[in-house]
């Protein structure tokens, strides 16, 4: 184990944490953790990898990612920017071999059309130098046919028939359009509604909602968990100031979802963008709270 391995470790058990803990609040994989507290990087995607867990680790357990980096440099992998100039290389010369390709096949279809229209015309002057000299004894001359007006008797039929069906399809879309906005008026509103309060505990009735969206807010900094009714974990860990202020998850398949927020002084909860109201005062800092969804057809 390593200096910097040591020193993660020990700052997560100070913290109270387990690893299991540590992969519920930074999304890392619990074998990439203990790669880092053991300093075995060869398990691990690459060095950009290694350095951004290592980063999110620390930030994990308020410590100084930059101060980590800087003391720890001898043990933590550089990172692959030296490489980028090959992969910029290969890219450019790949791109130089697609423009050249790219030319040629601009340009052959001109060839081919050029050949085509020389063909023909070298047809048409074939055909015409060699019947000319038939020709010659007929008169170009001929009398100008008069040119015949036609006018529809029906034209004024016509089109005051497809004004009439003009207008009955326009007011057939002012109908479908005036039923749209009277349905979508006379959908009620969503309503959440507390039921039961006591002590710590809450619940609350969700009902006239198409989803079931809870997005936890802070303000400043506070531990929370996210459940279904049935006990199923969503979300656990830390929101903070500065690093991650809020939480999002969609439990619209779900029947309730339990919460539970350790400071809810800097804490808000949001349904579906609507702002829960605490029936217990915010001054109570640990809060549970139970949200049951109720469907439209319930």
């Amino acid at each position: 184990m390593t200096e910097l391995g040591n020193r993660l470790k020990e700052a997560r058990l100070a913290n109270g944490l387990s690893l299991d803990d540590l992969q519920s609040m930074t999304k890392i994989q619990k074998r990439y953790l203990i790669g880092i507290e053991e300093g075995n990087y060869a398990s691990m995607p690459g060095n950009f990898y290694v350095r951004a867990f290592i980063k999110q680790y620390a930030e994990a357990l308020s410590l100084d990612p930059d101060e980590i980096f800087e003391t720890y440099k001898g043990e933590i992998p550089a990172s692959l920017n030296d490489e980028l100039p090959q992969q910029l290389s290969r890219v450019k010369t790949h791109k130089s071999i697609s423009e050249s390709n790219s030319k040629i096949f601009d340009i052959l279809p001109k060839v081919l059309i050029g050949v085509f229209v020389i063909g023909v015309a070298s047809l048409l002057y074939y055909f015409v130098y060699k019947h000319a000299g038939d020709n010659t004894n007929e008169s170009i001359n001929k009398e100008n046919e008069p040119v015949k007006i036609v006018k529809s008797e029906n034209l004024e039929k016509e089109k005051a028939e497809e004004n009439k069906k003009d207008d009955i399809q326009q007011k057939k879309d002012n109908t479908e359009q005036e039923e749209q906005q009277t349905t979508v008026e006379e959908s009620p509103k969503q309503e959440i509604t507390a039921v039961q309060s006591s002590g710590r505990n809450s619940t609350y009735e969700l009902k006239n909602a198409d989803k079931f969206v809870v997005k936890l807010v802070s303000k400043g900094q506070t531990w929370v968990s996210i459940k279904n009714g049935k006990g199923k974990s969503f979300f656990q860990g830390l929101l903070k100031t500065g690093g991650t202020e809020s939480q999002t998850e969609d439990l619209s398949a779900e029947s309730a979802a339990v919460i539970r927020v350790g400071n809810a002084a800097d804490t808000e909860i949001y349904v579906n963008d609507q702002k829960l109201e605490y029936a217990v005062p915010a001054t109570a800092n640990v809060q549970n709270i139970t949200i049951q969804y109720v469907l439209k057809n319930e």
